[in-house]
């Protein structure tokens, strides 16, 4: 399939992509300084390698902002992008001029719903498959996007003890304001949802692949340019985001505590490079 082929229809919208473009979107395109500057460090660590087919089609699912797709066109023949947040994906797209990048092209779509793309050498994703609403049924998808003996590579989140970027921020907010209701809206199980080995192997087993292999990455993410932006994008996404959201005008009441007491908990991460670093860690997850 060249780039210019029409690109067939995506299932349609859901309650969870509503969700990601409505709500979602305009928080993650505003700390997309953080988001890019902090979770590259991961793929990074990881495209070395990845042993990606030269020459072959690349899906990247859960594409985001497109730097990964971007730098999977250094190797591959085509890269397509998937997304299905249409903010990101005009983001996406200035990038891939700005790169002239011109074997990358991006779809709006969802995944986990199908994808009629015909097949790939290889499926990638960064911090993407956690949020699948029915993990093997969306690990299954990404499997019928595979041409036989094709690879899948997939970084997730590793345990919130290994996470203290999000969870330190979730717990000092919680000290103001209660858990949100079960039947509030999410973006899906979360980023944690994939970060117990055993779990996510049986789920891709039963998905269909097959030589699975983890492989811890761990690295310093970007949190914030200074204590002031570490604080905002921590009451915009992530589990204290979740928490802060959900409990709606006691939220806003408290802002003023909840923001003071977070300024004093990054007060204490170092600064370097301009900018306030912390501990993550992934799993990288490869299969066939």
């Amino acid at each position: 399939m060249s780039l210019q082929s029409p690109i067939p229809p995506v299932a349609p919208s859901s309650e969870l992509v509503d969700f990601w473009n409505q709500i979602l979107a305009p928080k993650f395109v505003r700390f997309r300084h953080v988001l890019v500057g902090g979770l590259s460090r991961h793929s990074e660590a990881v495209f070395p390698a990845l042993n990606l087919p030269a020459g072959g089609r690349v899906l990247d699912v859960g594409c985001g902002f497109g730097d990964t797709a971007i730098q999977l066109a250094r190797t591959a023949r085509e890269v397509v992008g998937v997304d299905c947040c249409e903010a990101f994906l005009d983001c996406a797209r200035d990038e891939v001029r700005r790169a002239r990048a011109d074997n990358v092209r991006f779809i709006a779509g969802d995944v986990e719903r199908g994808l009629n793309e015909g097949l790939f050498d290889f499926v990638f994703s960064r911090f993407g498959t956690m949020f699948f609403a029915n993990p093997v049924a969306g690990l299954r998808a990404m499997r019928a996007c595979l041409a036989p003996g094709g690879t899948l590579a997939h970084i997730v989140w590793r345990a919130r003890a290994d996470n203290p970027w999000l969870i330190e921020a979730r717990d000092i907010v919680r000290q103001f304001l209660p858990a949100p209701d079960a039947d509030a809206a999410t973006c899906g199980p979360g980023p944690f949802s994939m970060a117990d080995e055993e779990t996510t192997r049986a789920q891709m087993q039963a998905a269909g692949f097959r030589d699975i292999e983890f492989q811890r990455i761990d690295a310093k993410v970007l949190v914030g340019r200074d204590i002031a932006d570490a604080v905002a994008f921590q009451l915009a996404i992530g589990p204290a985001g979740e928490i802060f959201r959900a409990a709606g005008a006691l939220a806003e009441e408290r802002r003023p505590q909840i923001e003071a007491a977070l300024a004093a908990h990054f007060r204490s991460v170092v600064e370097r490079n301009g900018g306030l670093w912390m501990d993550s860690s992934s799993w990288l997850i490869t299969a066939r």
